[in-house]
């Protein structure tokens, strides 16, 4: 009987799936990767969230045939030495687009309308926040996408189609004729895109090629249009956190809106964590029922693939 070792939760009915396959689970201890390197042991299979899996949790585990990652970015995954052991690596790309999508239009709309200071002056009876609060309007404002892969797509149909919001993205590899079937007008650097945009949305996977450095950063703040917003549901270290606050101290932000950060959880001393313009959640962009289940399930059959002798559609 082979063994999928999980190292962190997933819906249940995906661990119910690979059970009926045959497949033995066993799960992390802890979610932490010392857990995974001490327990991994002869573990056929694993699935992994965002701890991702080192290569020295690669090392620990000489039966290992698949690694299946429970959503699209693979940086946490020890690629190249996988590929050095000939183990699979697959992702869950498009499974969980239309959560993020509508997490990052919530984020939106909370630093629009500063809905965390009004839910914290309500409970604080400062019910004279309402004449100073100066939200923003999003209708017939132009939204920025730094992406435009499955959730910069869903994010730009209901901005389009919900708020009347101009769209327009940057995204080098994207062929003409996606931008115009989505209506989105291509633009060809981040500095015009910054420029052009009152609310920016970073969607860039952490695997591309040249992905490492910021995309907001002291240099690139000096392009954005004063008061606009930054949305933040895809890589921690797309922002450069001192310019974030530097930009929303001078005005060149009105807000920013973060569901992932450099380092996660933060520092209980993060500067951040200081500054009310900023709306913070916690990596759930994802974590919907419905999300879940599906990048669960795709991660199961990609298992079984594997086990089957069979190549997963979405292998890297």
């Amino acid at each position: 009987m082979p063994t999928c070792f999980i190292t962190q939760p997933i819906a249940e009915k995906a661990v119910d799936f690979l059970r009926n396959q045959g497949v033995e689970i066993r799960f992390a201890s802890s979610m932490t990767m010392d857990a995974v390197i001490a327990e991994v042991g002869s573990s056929e299979a694993v699935i992994t969230r965002d701890l991702g899996f080192s290569a020295e949790a690669l090392s620990a585990a000489p039966a290992l045939r698949v690694v299946a990652c429970h959503g699209s970015g693979t940086n946490r995954i020890a690629v190249d030495a996988a590929k050095a052991r000939n183990v699979t690596v697959t992702r869950a790309p498009g499974t969980n687009s239309r959560s993020v999508a509508e997490l990052t239009i919530g984020l939106m709309l909370a630093v629009a309308r500063r809905v965390g200071e009004a839910d914290r002056a309500v409970r604080a009876n400062d019910w004279a926040f309402r004449y100073r609060a100066g939200g923003i309007e999003l209708y017939g404002k132009t939204l920025g996408l730094v992406g435009f892969g499955a959730i910069a797509r869903e994010v730009a149909r209901i901005a389009a189609n919900g708020f009347g919001m101009k769209v327009l993205a940057w995204s080098p590899s994207v062929p003409a004729g996606v931008f115009a079937e989505h209506v989105v007008t291509p633009v060809s650097d981040i500095p015009t895109l910054l420029g052009a945009s009152d609310v920016i949305s970073l969607h860039r996977p952490a695997e591309r090629p040249g992905d490492a450095s910021p995309v907001i950063t002291e240099e690139t703040i000096g392009s954005l249009r004063p008061g606009s917003i930054l949305l933040n549901s895809s890589r921690g270290a797309a922002v450069d956190h001192q310019a974030l606050l530097s930009a929303i101290t001078s005005g060149r932000l009105a807000g920013a809106g973060l569901d992932v950060l450099q380092q996660e959880p933060p520092r209980s001393d993060d500067p951040l964590l200081q500054c009310e313009r900023i709306v913070f959640s916690p990596h759930i962009g994802a974590a919907t029922e419905e999300a879940l289940l599906r990048t669960a399930m795709m991660c199961a059959h990609q298992v079984i693939d594997v086990f089957s002798g069979r190549i997963p559609p979405h292998a890297l």
